[in-house]
């Protein structure tokens, strides 16, 4: 197996971890499984941006065709989502793992369902599992090279990873708008209301 496709398939298999475990983030009920859970996104998604940062980094400094150049030629469409995850995922994870750490004191601890709406928040579990997805290809093309490159494979290749963002985007957003309305409080009648109402 070729170095470069060594990197990449680690690459893929960190990125895509943390995008399934921080897919799983909103159905956990209890405060300690979520911080113990946001813990592990958090880790896995610090890892996958110091090596993405790493095998760019070694790929720019270094001249010619080397595995370095390869693997980093592979992770420019990952850029743009790692870029993403750096800016708003970690900091988003950080605060939702803080919030869980404050009520997981006691082992039975329910998670509000507040703290699983920030969970499910887009651009959370989007930009990890996107990052993940965006890998893929690279790792097709080094381990199959003629899978890729015959004619008419490119378009529908990327309609397919566009529909597929599309679809993953579109369940976030929805899942997220359900839990923030299990939050949002019930407001009582007023009394004024109710008498009239009430005949």
């Amino acid at each position: 197996m070729e170095i470069h496709l060594t990197v990449l398939l680690s690459l893929a298999a960190v990125w895509l971890l943390a995008g399934w475990l921080a897919d799983g983030l909103p159905r956990l009920d209890h405060a300690r499984a979520l911080r113990r859970r946001t813990g592990w996104v958090l880790a896995l998604t610090l890892t996958g941006l110091g090596l993405t940062a790493a095998v760019l980094g070694a790929g720019l400094s270094s001249a010619g065709a080397t595995p370095a150049d390869r693997a980093a030629a592979g992770l420019t469409l990952a850029a743009a989502p790692a870029l993403v995850v750096a800016a708003c995922t970690v900091r988003r994870v950080r605060r939702l793992r803080a919030g869980a750490g404050a009520l997981s004191s006691a082992p039975g601890t329910p998670a509000p369902h507040g703290l699983r709406a920030s969970a499910a928040h887009p651009l959370i579990g989007l930009p990890v599992q996107v990052t993940g997805l965006a890998i893929l290809p690279a790792v097709a093309a080094a381990s199959a090279p003629d899978l890729l490159s015959g004619p008419g494979v490119a378009g529908p290749a990327v309609t397919l990873g566009v529909l597929g963002v599309a679809a993953i985007g579109v369940r976030h957003a929805l899942r997220h708008s359900r839990l923030v309305e299990r939050a949002v409080p019930v407001r009582p009648a007023s009394p004024r209301a109710a008498g009239a109402l009430h005949v």
